[in-house]
């Protein structure tokens, strides 16, 4: 008679690997990859890699392969540790929501490696609904946009108080972040953070902006990841 607490139990994986266990497992990776990897082009209807989603198809493979072959050997664990060490991984820090998506991949492969196939298929059912459910109801998004302006302004005008009317106006939270002389201190350029909301009209606001500062340069971007890029 089938146990069913068995597929829960990592101590009852086979104690050395065998053809049938190992093609099992792999299959169930491949599987727990695929679902990984769908909710994840689901959940990021915007764009993303196929590099990306195809890595979170091979990555909980790739792990499983490693804890089979490691087993209970404490010596085969150093030699793969060694050999892995040789290598460099070089790329940019991603975005946290995919660097949690590569987590998720990795501990599906841990769990499908030793054996723990209920547990695997439990928590992955579990976060993908977690993930595709905080992502339609938008948990976490700003319900105003935060945005980056830039203005130049004569050397005549005083920077301090100089667009606070237009910023009262039209009902935008500001903070200035930064002021910097250009064309031989003959204009500075303002860098605010600036919170818009939906309702704003942009292009009347920046009118408002373009009348006080002489028409000469300003945009109105994204905030930027790193502050220091201002």
């Amino acid at each position: 008679m089938f146990d069913f607490e068995t597929i829960f139990n990592p101590t009852t994986a086979s104690a050395t690997m065998t053809f049938t266990s190992s093609v099992v497992t792999i299959l169930i990776a491949i599987v727990l990859g695929g679902i990984i990897s769908y909710t994840y082009m689901k959940t990021n209807p915007t764009g993303y890699s196929q590099n990306f989603t195809l890595t979170m198809v091979i990555l909980p493979v790739i792990v499983a392969i490693i804890i089979l072959l490691i087993g209970s050997n404490i010596a085969r664990a150093f030699s793969l540790a060694g050999a892995f060490s040789i290598i460099r991984f070089r790329s940019a820090p991603g975005d946290p929501k995919d660097i949690a998506y590569v987590l998720f991949t990795m501990a599906a492969g841990l769990a499908c490696g030793v054996g723990a196939f209920g547990y695997a298929f439990l928590f992955t059912l579990i976060l993908c609904a977690l993930m595709y459910a905080l992502n339609k109801f938008n948990f976490g998004a700003r319900k105003q946009a935060q945005k980056l302006l830039k203005v130049t302004i004569p050397e005549s005008l005083g920077y301090e108080e100089a667009f606070t009317e237009v910023f009262e106006q039209f009902g935008v939270a500001h903070e200035l972040k930064k002021v910097r002389t250009t064309e031989l201190g003959s204009l500075y350029e303002l860098v605010y953070t600036v919170t818009l909301d939906p309702s704003t009209d942009q292009k009347a606001f920046l009118d408002a902006i373009r009348c006080r500062n002489g028409n000469l340069d300003l945009s109105l971007t994204m905030v930027p990841t790193v502050a220091a890029d201002y």
